[in-house]
């Protein structure tokens, strides 16, 4: 039943990879590949309200400048990852830096708003093939033993990206205008292809995957129907209207029309029997879930501090700077550990840990004040950093080659997805548990019941991811013993 999508590495292909020359620069490569679009994720938010001036724009129509490059991104990264098993991963992530590269400069030289936005959309194309292409291009860069670590760098560099946004974007803005946002991305752009192009492992032919073709059904329809869903869940700030019903619904008969097509097709965008392996689904469903508690600090954590515990700006912004620091710091250590240790059981670890430190700061919150928040929070970022590492590492490795674009572009898309879900979802489990729709005019009681609520939901979701990494282990474990038997 696995044999589609998993095979064992011959021996031909892991003397290839321990000889690849300079595997630091090309991890350095691959870092840059993952860095760079993380920091685009956060960087032109804290530039929203000086581009609403610049451009004589409503915060509605500036917020499309974010929304117009996770839009791109959600909706394509499956698609390009599909494209890269077919015309070759390295050539097609030059692509993506190149056009990735291209499209800053054009932002920061925008000379209207929704030119500005157009380019952002490009400027996401070429995020989407960065963040497929680079955890797929693990397994030809490094030998298999080494899969872990090199996961977790990469889980390092988004973390520093994510938590580099915000405090690089204000300096660049203060210090030299609006522009610099996205200008800050070419000279990283040029040293990045360089380093790309003289490094990475270059393409091997593969007949059986080069007979294929793009399915460009299967990609409209599936970019549609996230487009859909991601539209769907950010519009409205989490306010449920008709609109937002009616993308839903457009999304689920996308979804529909979608599998349908895929089973029709000779050469499918996402086989869907590759669902059969256990190893694959439980990763992309613990994936979604993890990233959607994730979301949680970001929504949440800014209102308990500032509304509840009265901190000022400033000293908000160090404090939710607290969480992806320590994943920043604990993602390689993290990938050590699952290299000697195993992924099965780092994902356990990781998931329980978890767990623990969500109800502690359920628990704790209005008797340690500051300490009693970014203590328990600090668990669980670790033990994020330890997941993301193992899981990553479960679904990646063993992977046949002709697979690893398309795997690695939807592992991107269920981490995507749940950071979109969490967004809204838990936004509105906020809203709701603090008993106003006014959070900014809510007393502090309510907003810390609100986060307390909010945590606990996020533990017991974390509670599901267990109970599902622990059904699929044991439905892989009993796979592999029949099949040792027959």
């Amino acid at each position: 039943m696995l044999k589609p999508i998993i095979e064992r590495p011959d021996k031909t292909e892991a003397g290839r990879t321990k000889a690849t020359p300079s595997i630091r620069w090309a991890l350095a490569s691959l870092s840059l590949s993952m860095l760079m679009p993380s920091l685009d994720t956060s960087i032109a938010n804290v530039g929203l309200p000086t581009l609403a001036e610049a451009f004589g724009a409503s915060f509605q129509q500036v917020q499309w400048i974010v929304l117009a490059y996770l839009l791109a991104i959600t909706a394509l990264i499956v698609g390009v990852g599909r494209l890269g098993d077919i015309v070759g991963r390295r050539r097609l992530l030059l692509a993506g830096i190149g056009l990735f590269t291209l499209a800053s400069l054009f932002c920061g030289i925008a000379p209207t708003l929704w030119l500005l936005i157009a380019a952002r959309a490009l400027q996401g194309l070429g995020a989407a093939m960065m963040m497929a292409l680079t955890v797929a291009m693990v397994g030809e860069t490094v030998p298999k033993e080494r899969t872990g670590s090199a996961m977790g760098l990469l889980g390092t560099m988004s973390a520093i990206g994510t938590t580099l946004g915000p405090s690089l974007g204000g300096v660049l803005i203060a210090g030299f205008g609006w522009e610099t946002l996205f200008l800050v991305n070419v000279p990283l752009g040029i040293a990045n292809f360089l380093l790309a192009a003289r490094f990475l492992p270059v393409d091997r032919p593969n007949r059986k995957v080069g007979q294929g073709r793009p399915d460009a059904i299967g990609t409209l329809l599936l970019a549609l129907t996230l487009a859909a869903y991601a539209l769907a869940m950010t519009m409205g700030h989490g306010s449920f209207g008709m609109l937002n019903i009616g993308l839903l619904l457009a999304a689920a008969f996308g979804t529909a029309l979608f599998a349908f097509t895929e089973a029709k097709v000779k050469s499918p965008l996402v086989r869907l029997t590759m669902f059969r392996d256990s190893a694959l689904s439980v990763g992309l469903a613990m994936s979604t879930l993890v990233s959607t508690v994730m979301m949680a600090t970001l929504v949440v954590g800014p209102f308990y501090l500032s509304r509840a515990l009265g901190l000022d700006a400033a000293h908000v912004g160090a404090v939710m700077s607290a969480g992806p620091l320590v994943a920043a710091l604990t993602g390689v250590p993290a990938g050590r550990i699952v290299d000697r240790f195993g992924a099965h059981r780092m994902t356990i670890t990781g998931l329980v840990a978890m767990i623990i430190g969500l109800f502690l700061v359920a628990a704790m919150q209005g008797r340690f004040g500051v300490v009693g928040y970014i203590g328990p929070l600090a668990l669980v970022t670790a033990n994020y950093a330890l997941f993301q590492a193992a899981n990553n590492t479960t679904i990646m490795t063993n992977i046949r080659p002709d697979q690893r674009g398309v795997i690695s572009g939807m592992l991107s898309l269920s981490r995507n997805l749940g950071l979109i879900t969490g967004a809204s979802v838990m936004g509105a489990v906020f809203t709701r548990a603090s008993g106003t729709t006014g959070i900014t005019a809510a007393r502090p009681e309510a907003i810390a019941t609100g986060m307390q609520v909010t945590f606990a939901i996020a533990a017991l979701l974390i509670v599901a991811a267990l109970v599902v990494a622990l059904t699929g282990f044991a439905i892989a474990k009993r796979t592999a013993l029949s099949e040792q038997a027959s």
